[in-house]
């Protein structure tokens, strides 16, 4: 079963027993349950939730999170649910009523959940909380993190070997670690091929707001940027078609995003957080899942890489992009 909470009847329902009576005026006030397989008999029990800070839909960040708890649907016989949107002001409460109404294991999908994961986690021992992109360790809660560094120091060499100003620009939504992290591997990939170039960084403080995204890329085009590594969400496509009319090239981020704008996409830092996910949750239902940080980098190919190269990008710079990532996994390029 696939539950998909609005935030407001999230909320509405979180004071009730998670019993036969919630079930019933769940599905009496729209809320979408769409039906699975039979629960495998190793798996039966086991619920998963997560927690979307934007739209399933956003082919970005949100989406791969949701994929990944249907993957573990599928792969473990899970019975999922997800509520998608979720304010920083609703987190703890979101967190708080799936720990209540039984889930084993609650995704949080976002560095931003950090503090509210630290709050509600206390409160319920025998549930597993798990922040993806962050950066808490204890009892009951994990951290899931791709190397964003590792990718991003990739793509650093390449915007530094294409680019005709010396000037490179960094968009994302929020500033965190994952982010921090992410605009620093990208400034040492550029300064491996050119140490004085500049590399400027601005943070919209919105995801999915396109309007910011493209207003953002355009300050940075006429400060002379012309490539353009983001992180956003739903406005990612803002930055790139914004980077392809103005002839300035751009990176894709999570999803392989060349066919966004041909013209403008250099390469993709392909994040396949759903492998990633079903992964924690195959750990978790296993018992097996610790109060680690887990960090997925290059050594997992199926999880990171670089999407399809763009036509601009030059045969000897894919050849040295290759050769340093095969360096990042043999551990002779560390950070």
């Amino acid at each position: 079963m696939t539950i998909n909470f609005s935030r407001r009847q999230f909320i509405l329902f979180g004071s009730a027993a998670f019993g036969t009576s919630l079930l019933l005026k769940a599905c009496s006030s729209n809320q979408t349950m769409t039906p699975t397989a039979t629960t495998t008999g190793g798996a039966e029990g086991f619920k998963i939730a997560i927690a979307l800070p934007g739209i399933i839909t956003d082919k970005a960040w949100n989406q791969s999170g949701y994929e990944g708890i249907n993957l573990a649907k599928q792969k473990l016989g899970a019975e999922i649910a997800y509520v998608e949107k979720v304010a920083q002001a609703d987190q703890t409460e979101i967190l708080t009523d799936f720990a209540r109404k039984g889930y084993n294991l609650i995704f949080a999908h976002g560095g931003q959940f950090d503090a509210a994961i630290e709050q509600v986690a206390p409160q319920f021992p025998n549930t597993f909380f798990v922040g993806v992109n962050g950066n808490l360790n204890k009892e009951n809660i994990a951290s899931l993190r791709i190397d964003h560094l590792q990718a991003s120091y990739l793509c650093g060499i390449i915007g530094a070997s294409v680019t005709k100003s010396n000037k490179l620009a960094y968009i994302a939504g929020e500033k965190f670690p994952a982010t921090e992290g992410e605009l620093r591997g990208f400034e040492l990939g550029a300064k491996s091929v050119k140490p004085n170039i500049q590399i400027t960084s601005t943070f919209t403080g919105d995801w999915n707001d396109v309007a910011k995204a493209r207003e953002a890329t355009l300050a940075l085009i006429s400060s002379g940027a012309d490539v353009i590594y983001q992180w956003l969400d739903n406005a990612s496509a803002a930055v790139l078609q914004t980077a392809g009319e103005k002839a300035v090239y751009a990176f894709g981020n999570t999803n392989d995003q060349l066919d966004v704008a041909p013209k403008a996409v250099l390469t993709s830092a392909v994040k396949r957080l759903d492998l990633a996910i079903a992964y924690i949750a195959e750990l978790a239902k296993q018992k097996q899942l610790k109060g680690e940080i887990y960090t997925i980098g290059l050594e997992r190919p199926d999880i990171l890489f670089l999407g399809k190269f763009g036509a601009m990008v030059p045969e000897a710079v894919k050849q040295k992009v290759l050769n340093a990532k095969q360096e990042i996994v043999d551990k002779k390029i560390n950070f």
